[in-house]
């Protein structure tokens, strides 16, 4: 999708610019938040702000004898913010209540069993400004598992300001999925790209 065909930096005889996504282009979509199933398309409403998925390696340096060889080690998936409006009907507060309570019952200190009796599934999809929600194509999507809420922010209530109250919520989760377009397949997860394959991308061609 070109949108000057005379601007750009010339690339295999061609260019053009293209069309980038815009940042106010999304949703967030919940599955399994809180207790109420009716009260996450509200969720969604309501949203302001969300981080998209960040991957983190560990470092491993392997001393050698006049240098260093240095691999991938462990990975972190860092934590998503997500601001959203506090509504009049208190949905949104709501909802966040009843997730933390299914985390942990703050009245009887009782907790969850296992991690499966409280956590949730969340996606951040990238739209292409359509408005009908059902056609609206889906540019990528990132899909969230194992997610909860470590920390919450109830916002700030105060005389001198007539901004919105909101709510700052940190999700952690334990792993992303990342789909381009209407695809089903997980580019994180290509089939066509094998860990520890035969290819490699060190100079000699060969890996450590």
């Amino acid at each position: 999708m070109a949108v000057i065909t005379n601007f750009g930096v010339p690339v295999d005889n061609s260019q053009s610019t293209l069309m980038p996504k815009l940042q106010y282009r999304f949703r967030v979509i919940f599955e399994g938040l809180g207790s109420d199933g009716g009260a996450q398309p509200l969720l969604t409403s309501n949203v302001i702000s969300v981080t998209r998925p960040q991957l983190d390696h560990e470092d491993i340096t392997l001393d050698t004898y006049n240098s260093k060889i240095r691999l991938a080690g462990k990975h972190t998936w860092s934590d998503i913010t997500l601001v959203l409006r506090d509504d009049m009907d208190s949905n949104v507060i709501r909802a966040m209540d009843h997730q933390l309570s299914k985390q942990v019952n703050h009245a009887t200190q009782a907790s969850a069993k296992s991690g499966a009796d409280y956590k949730f599934k969340m996606s951040i999809e990238t739209l292409d400004g359509a408005f009908d929600a059902a056609d609206a194509p889906v540019l990528d999507k990132w899909e969230m598992v194992g997610c909860f809420i470590p920390s919450i922010q109830y916002g700030d209530l105060n005389y001198s300001s007539s901004d919105m109250v909101q709510v700052t919520a940190t999700i952690r989760y334990d792993n992303a999925a990342h789909t381009i377009a209407q695809s089903a397949v997980d580019e994180l997860s290509d089939a066509g790209i094998v860990a520890g394959g035969s290819a490699s991308a060190t100079t000699s061609g060969q890996g450590s």
